[in-house]
C-alpha cells in the first residue's frame, strides 16, 4: 500500500488523503450515533450548543441592498416589455337584497308592532360588465396646448381585461383547478365569446407581471434559517419523444416561522435542481428520506431534521408483517405526538416547548432508540419491520434534532399539505404546456399557498396586486406579499 502511494502524484495524493479524512469523519459520526442509540442521548446535547442556528434568521444587509437593485431592474424590464396589441370585442363583501312582505288585506285599522326577519344565502352567476374610462380633454383659450388626465395603470397595456377579470381567471385555474377551456364555456353562457388563444395570452401576461414579486419571494425564502422541503411530479408537454409527456418536478420550500411557501419548477428530480435554493443554505433543513437531500444535510452549516411522520408510516406498513413490534414502536411515536399536541393546546412559547420536549420527549426517544438498537440485530433486513427499523436507525440524529429549538417541528407534514392542491390540479388539467408554463404555474402556486396559510382571500389579493405592482416602488415590493395584504388593506 505504501509503495502504491509513493507512485502517486502530489495532486492524487492530496485527493486520497482528503477522501480518507472524509471517510474517517463519517465513521466517527456513525459511531457517535450508535453510542447515542445504545446508551441514550444526554440532555446537554440539545442545550446551549453555540454551533446551532438561532431562530429566527435574517439576511445580511448587503444582500438585501443587492436584491433590491436586482428587483428594480426586473420591474423596469417588465414595465418596458412590449405587449400584444390585439383586442377582442366585448358586449356592453355581500350586498343585501331586502324583500318586504306585508299581510294581505286592509291593514288601515291595524298598527305594526314589529317584524320578523328571515335570511337566506343567494347567488347569481359571475357579473361581467364594461368598465369605461371617460377622460375629458381641455384646451387653453389662447390655443396653447391641450390637457387630459392619464389612464390608470393597466395590467395589460391596450388590452381589454381588467385586474378583476384576470384575477378571477387565475384564481379559477390555479386555486379552483378549473381549466381555461371550461372558463371559456362560462363566458359563452353569458354570450361573451373569447377565443382560447386570447384567454391563454391574458393568463401568460398577467403571470409575467408577478415576476418581480416572485423574485423577491425567492430571495426572502433563501434567507430563512429553517426550511422544510419536498417535491412532486408534474407532466409537461415538452418531450423529445413524439406523443409523450416529460415528467418534471415542483420543488417546494416551506418556512414554518414566517408561513412562506415557494414552488420552483425543474425538469429533473436530480440534486442539481435544489442547488439554487440550498447551495448556500445555512440553518435547519427538514426533509423526508429522499437521498438527494443528504448532500446538503452533511454541510457543516446545516442541521438536518428528519420527519417522524415518515418514520411512523414505515412502522404502520409493518403492522401486517409483525404487529407486536410495530405496535410497540407506534405507541412510543404516538407519545411524542401527544407531547406536541399539549404544547400547541397550551400555546407554549418556543422556550417552554423545548423544555417540555427535553423533559418528556427525550426519554421516549432514548427508549425507542435503545429498543431498535437491540431488536434490529434479530430482524430480517428485507422484512417490512426490518425496513421500518432501518429507516429510523439510519436517521436517528436527524429524527432527534427537533429537540434543539422549540420553533422546530416534529415532522414535515406542513410542506406536504401545501403540495396537495397540485395533485388536484393534475387531475383537472393533466399537464403543463411547456417548461416555461410549468414555472409560471409554480409562481402562482407559491402565492396562493401563502394566501391559504395566512387566511387571505386569493382573488382579492391578486386583484389588488395586479392593480399595484406596475407602479409600486421596488423597495416597497414586499408590501404586496399575501402575508402583508390584510395590513395594507386595513390602512
Amino acid at each position: 500500500m505504501e509503495k502504491a502511494l509513493e507512485n502517486l502524484s502530489k495532486e492524487d495524493l492530496i485527493k486520497v488523503v482528503s477522501s480518507r479524512d472524509e471517510e474517517i469523519d463519517y465513521l466517527k459520526s456513525q459511531l457517535a450515533m450508535y453510542n447515542r442509540m445504545q446508551f441514550g442521548q444526554k440532555r446537554e446535547r440539545f442545550e446551549g450548543d453555540p454551533n446551532q442556528t438561532m431562530l429566527p434568521f435574517e439576511a445580511e444587509p448587503a444582500e438585501v441592498v443587492q436584491q433590491q437593485e436586482e428587483i428594480k431592474e426586473k420591474i423596469e424590464y417588465v414595465r418596458k416589455r412590449p405587449h400584444h396589441k390585439g383586442r377582442a370585442k366585448l358586449l356592453e363583501h355581500l350586498p343585501v337584497e331586502e324583500v318586504e312582505i306585508h299581510p294581505e288585506g286592509d291593514m288601515s285599522e291595524m298598527v305594526c308592532i314589529g317584524k320578523e326577519i328571515t335570511e337566506e344565502l343567494e347567488c347569481e352567476p359571475a357579473k361581467f360588465y364594461i368598465k369605461r374610462y371617460i377622460r375629458y380633454k381641455y384646451a387653453a383659450k389662447d390655443g396653447d396646448g391641450i390637457s387630459i388626465a392619464g389612464l390608470p395603470e393597466r395590467v395589460i397595456d391596450k388590452g381589454i381585461p381588467g385586474a378583476g377579470l384576470l384575477a378571477m381567471i387565475l384564481t379559477h385555474k390555479y386555486m379552483d383547478h378549473l381549466p381555461l377551456y371550461r372558463q371559456k364555456q362560462i363566458f359563452a353562457r353569458e354570450n361573451i365569446q373569447i377565443p382560447s388563444s386570447t384567454i391563454e395570452g391574458w393568463t401568460k401576461q398577467a403571470l409575467e407581471k408577478l415576476d418581480p414579486l416572485y423574485e423577491q419571494l425567492i430571495f426572502q425564502t433563501k434567507t430563512q434559517g429553517y426550511l422544510q422541503v419536498d417535491e412532486t411530479p408534474i407532466k409537461v408537454l415538452d418531450s423529445d419523444k413524439k406523443g409523450a409527456a416529460h415528467t418534471g418536478y415542483y420543488w417546494v420550500y416551506h418556512a414554518p416561522l414566517d408561513g412562506i411557501v415557494l414552488f420552483e419548477y425543474s425538469p429533473t428530480r436530480g440534486g442539481a435542481a435544489a442547488v439554487p435554493m440550498l447551495g448556500n443554505f445555512k440553518g435547519y433543513l427538514q426533509t423526508d428520506g429522499y437521498g438527494v437531500y443528504e448532500k446538503y444535510a452533511k454541510k457543516k452549516e446545516v442541521t438536518h431534521l428528519a420527519c417522524w411522520a415518515h418514520a411512523r408510516r414505515e412502522f404502520e406498513k409493518a403492522l401486517e408483517n409483525d404487529r407486536p413490534r410495530a405496535e410497540k414502536a407506534l405507541l412510543m411515536i404516538q407519545q411524542l405526538y401527544t407531547i406536541e399536541r399539549k404544547a400547541k393546546q397550551d400555546n407554549l412559547s418556543p422556550e417552554k416547548i423545548k423544555e417540555l420536549r427535553l423533559e418528556g420527549s427525550l426519554p421516549i426517544i432514548n427508549d425507542l432508540g435503545k429498543w431498535i438498537f437491540e431488536e434490529i440485530k434479530n430482524t430480517l433486513p428485507k422484512s417490512q419491520i426490518g425496513k421500518a427499523m432501518a429507516y429510523a436507525y439510519a436517521r436517528w440524529d436527524a429524527l432527534s434534532a427537533y429537540l434543539y429549538d422549540g420553533n422546530l417541528l416534529i415532522d414535515n407534514n406542513l410542506v406536504e399539505n401545501t403540495i396537495r392542491p397540485v395533485a388536484l390540479g393534475r387531475k383537472n388539467y393533466l399537464f403543463a404546456g411547456s417548461h416555461e408554463a410549468a414555472q409560471r404555474a409554480a409562481m402562482i402556486y407559491s402565492f396562493f399557498a401563502i394566501c391559504k396559510k395566512h387566511e387571505v382571500n386569493p382573488f382579492q389579493w391578486l386583484k389588488h396586486t395586479l392593480e399595484k405592482i406596475m407602479s409600486i416602488n421596488h423597495k416597497n415590493l414586499k408590501e404586496l406579499f399575501p402575508q402583508n395584504f390584510k395590513k395594507s388593506t386595513d390602512m
